[in-house]
């Protein structure tokens, strides 16, 4: 891709089955997703809809489910990616519906910044995983890193981090009327979060970091996006 920037790649939500999702977001954003794929790793599936704006020029929103009957080729007792196998947050999710649960950022040197957090700020974020599925326009490639035990950390406000290789999901996605407007991260420790970003040289300009507000114990992501039912904004 050429791409030597860092920046927000994509936002995560997560469903109880790609159906309920595709529901969700027909209702709650005006659009109907596309296709997207398997991930044999983690045993996932998705479906992607392009959000790339003014704001951030290269962002997808995903909207991942566990594919049913598949097992993951990860190694035995390692959990999912984005702590899809918490039985609370699965619960909730089946109870209450998709919710926005996590974001993930690009950044062109994964090992170095991977390496700055757990050197510097004492981040362990996990290890650094190869992954790949296959689609219509081809094979996409990327590195992520993923704890074993699949915690998102910080709430889900602290990123996942990513690396693509040749490809990009953007550039096989079609516009769809919805665009990104905002990203806030609200949390108790927000001079730490914004320490890791500024670590993994990400563009704070259209991302605000917020504490958490008195007797307001909870952390949350709020994404706010223009659609075709107007803006809508999504808290985690």
């Amino acid at each position: 891709m050429n791409d030597t920037r860092a920046r927000l790649d994509h936002l995560v939500v997560l469903a109880d089955t790609l159906k309920q999702g595709v529901r969700w977001c027909e209702a709650t954003l005006g659009v109907t997703p596309n296709a997207g794929g398997e991930h044999p790793l983690m045993g996932t599936h998705n479906r992607l809809i392009h959000i790339a704006g003014p704001a951030f020029p290269r962002a997808y929103l995903e909207i991942i489910a566990l594919n049913p009957g598949a097992v993951p080729t990860r190694t035995a007792g390692h959990k999912r990616w984005f702590d899809m196998d918490d039985p609370a947050l699965r619960k909730q999710v089946a109870n209450d519906g998709p919710r926005l649960i996590h974001w993930v950022a690009a950044v062109p040197d994964l090992a170095s910044t991977h390496a700055a957090w757990k050197s510097q700020l004492q981040i362990d974020r996990g290890s650094i995983l190869k992954a790949s599925r296959p689609t219509p326009s081809g094979l996409l490639e990327w590195q992520i890193t993923v704890r074993d035990d699949g915690q998102r950390l910080m709430d889900g406000c602290l990123p996942t981090l990513i690396e693509w290789g040749a490809t990009h999901p953007c550039d096989a996605l079609p516009a769809s009327g919805v665009q990104l407007q905002s990203l806030q991260l609200v949390h108790a420790d927000a001079a730490a979060l914004e320490r890791a970003l500024a670590a993994a040289h990400l563009d704070q300009t259209e991302i605000a970091v917020t504490p958490t507000p008195p007797h307001t114990p909870s952390s949350t992501l709020r994404a706010t996006f223009s659609t075709p039912r107007g803006l809508v904004t999504l808290n985690a």
